[in-house]
């Protein structure tokens, strides 16, 4: 295990009798709370000494309940030191009182809405990338969660928002199931030309088949992605619990930590702690 306790960028928490989130009603095995006590027993020997959390596409009137809700769950589990919540940016310049509310809850620094289950023109939208735009302005990044096919468009999105820090979510999800590489290994190297932009090394099994992936499949789609984004630029995470439908916690890290074996200390310090506590600004707290 890695020696010392690392950064999770990428956690979800939810509790189905407070908030409403519709996607999971289709998944049957996340119909159930998961909670800071329920990572921590996922977690097993991983020692995790830092949480981001990731809005779980809860209902748009329900957003900035959520962050209030994680604020609350810090008091419990005190690891969490980051929010990164879920607003309807495709509202344009009209969101910017949500915006303003999200500014007054301490821990959240960043945004997400999610492209992965929009059309491929969603993210282009004037009101999206008015709405983006306006995330500095806030001190919030953006997490960029799509999926390979939609790899074109994100592109030219974010070339019209030049001044936000952006993350990509899961290394872009790539097609492991199929086995396919292309285009999305060029998408890759285009999008890491942007030096406004990091990269989760996260959510990988969940593309693969679920039931039957080895890690000899993964290792491919891990490598390239810190490859082409370099050690600057990467940084872990669990995608609990949504991971667990392809592989458990521990798991998941040794898979990571095995890509990086014989990598310098500072290397893998980066990709597993301090480049998420600097992305995130989690010295602040």
């Amino acid at each position: 295990m890695v020696a010392f306790p690392i950064v999770d960028s990428h956690v979800h928490l939810f509790d189905p009798a407070n908030l409403t989130h519709p996607w999971i009603d289709q998944v049957e095995s996340l119909q159930r709370a998961f909670l800071p006590a329920d990572y921590t027993a996922a977690c097993g020997p991983v020692e995790v000494g830092e949480i981001v959390f990731l809005e779980v596409d809860v209902a748009d009137h329900q957003c900035v309940d959520e962050a209030l809700w994680v604020q609350d769950q810090a008091k419990v589990d005190p690891r969490i030191r980051a929010i990164v919540a879920n607003l309807p940016l495709e509202n344009g310049a009209a969101i910017e009182p949500d915006l303003q509310q999200l500014r007054d809850i301490p821990l959240v620094r960043g945004v997400r809405r999610l492209i992965q289950s929009r059309d491929l023109e969603f993210c282009l939208q004037p009101g999206f990338i008015e709405a983006v735009n306006l995330l500095p302005a806030f001190g919030f990044s953006f997490d960029v969660c799509i999926y390979h096919h939609q790899f074109a468009n994100a592109l030219r999105f974010v070339d019209q928002c030049s001044d936000v820090a952006f993350v990509l979510d899961h290394i872009g999800k790539p097609g492991v199931k199929d086995g396919t590489m292309d285009p999305w290994r060029d998408h890759m190297r285009e999008l890491a030309a942007h030096p406004n932009i990091m990269c989760k090394i996260s959510g990988v099994a969940t593309e693969a088949d679920h039931d039957n992936w080895t890690p000899e499949q993964l290792r491919p789609y891990i490598d390239h992605a810190i490859e082409t984004f370099g050690f600057d630029r990467v940084m872990f995470g669990g995608d609990w619990p949504v991971a667990t439908l392809a592989v458990d916690y521990p798991r998941w890290v040794a898979i990571v930590e095995d890509a990086v074996a014989g990598c310098a200390p500072d290397e893998v310090a980066n990709l597993f702690r301090d480049n998420a506590r600097r992305f995130y600004r989690l010295n602040e707290n």
